[in-house]
Order: C-alpha cells, then structure tokens, then sequence
C-alpha cells in the first residue's frame, strides 16, 4: 500500500491538513477531524467535489 499523500494532524484546538509530499500544510485550520475531505484529496476526486467538502467543513467550524 502506498503512503498518502493528505492526512490529519491534530494541532492544539483542531485539525490541520497535512502533504506528505509538499510537507507543509495545506487548506485552513478545522476544528473537527475533515475526514471526507482528506478521502476526496488521496482519491484524487473532482475539484467541485473537493470545493464542496471543503465549504461544508467550514462551515461546521463555526
């Protein structure tokens, strides 16, 4: 199995998105864990999918 590229760190208050590759953070702090959205980034899914997800996770942040 290949190693992924985005995963989930915990930082203190939430979660950041982390690339593996770039190794460096990527997208906005969240405070619940974007699992959706980080299946959507390894799968390589469409762009309005993963604008979608990215929308509805902010917006379970506030």
């Amino acid at each position: 199995m290949s190693r992924r590229r985005y995963v989930a760190r915990g930082v203190p208050g939430g979660y950041r998105i982390w690339d593996n590759r770039r190794r460096g953070p990527w997208g906005d702090f969240y405070e619940l864990c974007p699992d959706e959205l980080i299946a959507a980034l390894n799968s390589g899914a469409d762009q309005a999918r993963i604008v979608e997800l990215m929308r509805r996770c902010k917006k379970a942040r506030r």
